[in-house]
């Protein structure tokens, strides 16, 4: 912006004036914060140009890069006023206002510099660089076509409109675009140039999203030689092949691809898609186990459509190489069978028989003629058993085997993995973290087993635990979890979050949430740094496929759960928010008597201490991590930006309208997942407490396209149902509409007859059972008896039975949802505790205490009494 000619006739004072200015801009360009602060104080102290626009603009501009960002908006603004015609001060306003993150006022800014100089370079590129962070897909094309014209001879201005049309999915002018500017690419056809190969299947690549697959296979015939990447070349064309229906064709290009790779699924894909109507699949795969008798995946693949003794033949072969080889993940790659009850049986009488022969003569089956198995083979057996039994469901048997393996082979890690693993599916997690623990200690220096170690510590509420595990893997001088934070460490994170959330800690959980919803934030301005690195590397596929991973970011699981984890919390902090601890305590204390009352002040008192002794020491570290960072500082002097606004807890716990934060983590999910009916039904609940109907019918209307027997789903319509029945404050129009759509969806049946109809549908099954009699009480509370007795029925002929309904289902009693019942609840757990006697959901009450004091973690009243002695 500041490379203005001087003419010849202004004095040696203006002249030398234009030169601060110019090294003014350069330091900041180059970083050089506190030397551009320099130069702009020596001009601005001339009274001549002390209020000079564009030196304020440009002195508001590098304070900003140095944190000091409302002092930085005062003088970008002065000086703004001071010359509005000037373009470089309505840049510099524009990246004052892009550090913000606010990127629309950034390109009104950019904009109206524009209007003072239409043909600067700097400033439509920046431009053009925020519209395709936007996604001001119309807005880029032209700017892009504006540096065209100004720069016909750059490479960035001509592939940077090709991609304008690409992402405008006008396929055929961004291919016209790029042959026109590859033909001005002078090459030799013998010379490796990577920057062109990349061009070149770019150019493919739109040729193919265009339907134009004749001209793409051509394109790739014509230029094969001069593209670097053969791999893509021979896999682009097998897929052109196969679209155009060429299939002998088709069939050469994946065989030669299978010599390259035969362990290659997608390979094996290709070949089955280009077989000829009325050929086998099977022929495929007899032909490969002659050529490759020790591939793993020919054998694997036929198992998903074979059936029957085919089956049976083809999994005995499989199996047999992987045990004898001792291939421990032979289980996870069988995992996608177990759909078909059919193949479970084969699956078990084969491994079970192998158990047995091995036992017995160590080998596969008694008759066979060969040589004796090693003594692991038995172990990968028992160790696959372990793995099969969980699968179905059979605890007990899957422990017998996995410690019988465990006894003849003590120091295998992956043994005591598999029985945590168990003992999670079995709903023990403090067993299974225990476990885990034995497992890490195995191999301290395994971060994979490190991290499953501290997940399971998570999950069984051990916080504190899991972060001193996690430490012995993160930066020294730092605390583990601010070291995870800065690591985008999001399992840990979403895990936390669920620990907190389950310990009703909704501050600290909240956090957590909040840090990831920061991660993606970060992940989404990251990509600045692409939109022109991209294409001066020439890395035009992936920039492409950046772009549209960006546009989904939200889809990812990990913030599925954070976001899901966050509407949860805000929901119940709606329903019950969180009052004055000193008001509580009052209440609670009024009713206690002397020796209680001594008892809890003196835990009261050891919890304090704790408490400040762990503040004293989060404090010290905390003063030693500013100690570090004011070192770095002072090393790296021009640091960009300022801090970010501290997640405070017990701020996020108490905030004003909870429902307007969970909205906030709805909107991603509305738009991005879709296909999953939590999304609407959470929705659903927060529009309910709003009492927006017809966003609540919207909501169950998407649910309902899902599925329309989800328990959840039904409790929502049923509370649907009695709110538009029952709300006065409804216009009439809005009224209208929703009987309409009640009728039309559900006939003209009431809530309560409505319920009715769901439970005679669904009378076989615990969870549909559980959201009737839910909805009964909620209807009718003088049908409680009733309720109970369906919601608790646990007979075998029930669908769905298993350990998390039953866990839903004593909850309900407990809670009091489905009235006052606690006997019920305490007969319902032992009824539990007999089906899933490792539950600890369902064990005796006080099992904990005993196993605490059992494993020396006592806290009895003995060790109060000599605290306070």
């Amino acid at each position: 912006g500041w490379q203005r000619r001087i003419p010849s006739n202004e004095n040696h004072e203006l002249g030398l004036q234009h030169r601060l200015e110019c090294t003014t801009w350069r330091c900041y360009e180059h970083k050089q914060y506190r030397n551009g602060l320099k130069f702009c104080k020596q001009i601005l102290s001339n009274p001549k140009f002390a209020e000079h626009g564009e030196t304020l603009a440009m002195k508001g501009l590098t304070l900003n890069c140095l944190g000091k960002k409302e002092e930085a908006y005062d003088l970008v603004r002065r000086g703004l006023r001071n010359d509005l015609k000037s373009h470089v001060c309505w840049h510099v306003y524009g990246l004052l206002q892009r550090s913000d993150k606010k990127y629309d006022e950034a390109i009104k800014c950019y904009r109206n510099a524009l209007k003072w100089d239409k043909d600067n370079l700097q400033i439509l590129r920046d431009l053009s660089l925020l519209q395709i962070q936007m996604r001001d897909l119309e807005g880029y094309r032209e700017t892009r076509y504006q540096l065209l014209q100004l720069r016909p001879a750059q490479r960035a201005s001509w592939i940077g409109y090709a991609i304008a049309y690409h992402l405008l999915e006008d396929y055929e002018m961004a291919a016209k675009i790029i042959e026109e500017f590859r033909k001005t690419q002078q090459t030799s056809p013998d010379k490796v140039d990577y920057e062109y190969s990349e061009l070149l299947l770019y150019q493919n690549q739109v040729l193919r999203e265009a339907g134009l697959h004749k001209e793409a296979l051509e394109h790739l015939s014509t230029y094969e030689k001069q593209i670097c990447d053969k791999l893509a070349v021979e896999e682009t064309r097998g897929e052109l092949l196969l679209k155009l229906e060429r299939l002998e064709e088709a069939t050469e290009v994946y065989r030669r691809l299978q010599e390259r790779n035969p362990e290659n699924w997608s390979y094996y894909h290709g070949l089955e898609n280009a077989l000829k109507p009325g050929t086998e699949r099977q022929k495929i795969y007899e032909e490969t186990w002659e050529k490759y008798p020790k591939g793993l995946v020919p054998r694997r693949l036929p198992l998903n459509f074979l059936t029957g003794e085919k089956f049976r033949e083809c999994l005995d072969r499989y199996l047999r190489m992987n045990f004898s080889k001792g291939c421990p993940p032979v289980f996870t790659t069988l995992k996608s069978l177990y759909h078909d009850k059919e193949k479970v049986a084969i699956i078990e009488e084969l491994v079970v028989g192998y158990e047995t022969s091995l036992n017995s003569c160590r080998m596969f089956n008694q008759n066979d003629d060969g040589k004796e198995e090693p003594p692991t083979t038995l172990l990968w057996v028992q160790y696959f058993l372990a793995q099969h039994y969980d699968m179905i469901g059979q605890q007990t048997l899957a422990l017998e085997y996995i410690n019988t393996a465990i006894e003849s082979t003590p120091t295998l890690i992956e043994l005591f993995l598999i029985k945590a693993k168990i003992y999670k599916h079995a709903g023990n997690i403090r067993e299974a973290a225990q476990w885990m623990d034995e497992a890490q200690a195995l191999d301290t220096a395994d971060r994979f087993i490190n991290s499953k170690c501290a997940k399971y510590m998570l999950k069984a509420g051990m916080i504190k635990e899991a972060e001193e595990m996690c430490s012995k893997f993160t930066r020294e001088g730092a605390s583990a979890v601010e070291n995870l934070n800065e690591m985008q460490c999001m399992w840990f994170q979403t895990e936390c979050a669920l620990a907190y959330k389950a310990m009703n800690k909704f501050g600290e959980a909240l956090k957590k949430c909040h840090e990831i919803e920061r991660h993606f934030v970060e992940i989404t301005d990251d990509q600045f740094d692409f939109h022109t690195y991209c294409m001066r590397k020439m890395t035009l596929r992936s920039y492409v496929d950046l772009l549209k991973l960006e546009d989904v970011l939200r889809m990812h699981p990990f913030y599925y759960k954070a976001a899901r984890t966050a509407i949860q919390i805000y929901l119940s902090l709606h329903d019950n928010p969180l009052t004055d601890d000193s008001k509580e305590l009052q209440a609670d204390t009024a009713n206690l008597s002397d020796k209680e009352l001594k008892k809890l002040r003196n835990k009261q008192r050891r919890a304090q201490k704790k408490a400040q002794l762990e503040e004293e020491k989060k404090n010290a570290e905390k003063e030693k991590q500013l100690k570090n960072q004011k070192k770095k500082k002072e090393d790296d002097d021009e640091e960009i930006g300022g801090p970010k606004e501290e997640l405070i807890p017990d701020k996020l716990a108490k905030v004003e309208n909870p429902l307007e934060e969970a909205v906030k983590f709805l909107m991603p999910l509305k738009h991005l997942v879709k296909d999953k009916i939590d999304t609407h039904l959470l929705a659903f609940e927060i529009y309910f407490r709003k009492e927006k109907y017809l966003l609540m019918l919207q909501s169950v209307k998407r649910a309902l396209a899902i599925d329309p027997d989800h328990p959840w789903l039904h409790q929502c319509l049923v509370r649907f149902f009695k709110g538009v029945s029952e709300s006065k404050d409804l216009q009439e129009a809005v009224r209208t509409v929703l009987k309409q759509e009640i009728t039309r969806l559900f006939g003209d049946s009431n809530a309560k007859s409505f319920n009715q109809a769901y439970l005679t549908k669904h009378s076989n099954s615990i969870p549909h059972r559980l959201a009737a009699a839910k909805m009964m009480v909620y209807l009718d509370s003088s049908t409680e008896t009733k309720a109970v007795e369906l919601a608790t029925a646990l007979d075998e002929s029930l669908k769905n039975r298993n350990i998390e309904i039953c866990t839903d289902v004593l909850e309900s009693l407990r809670s009091a949802v489905l009235g006052d019942c606690k006997e019920r609840a305490e007969m319902y757990r032992a009824e539990c505790h007999k089906l899933y006697p490792y539950t600890l959901a369902f064990m005796p009450p006080g099992y904990e205490e005993n196993t605490k004091i059992a494993n020396g973690d006592v806290s009895t009243e003995t060790e109060e009494l000599a605290n306070e002695m």
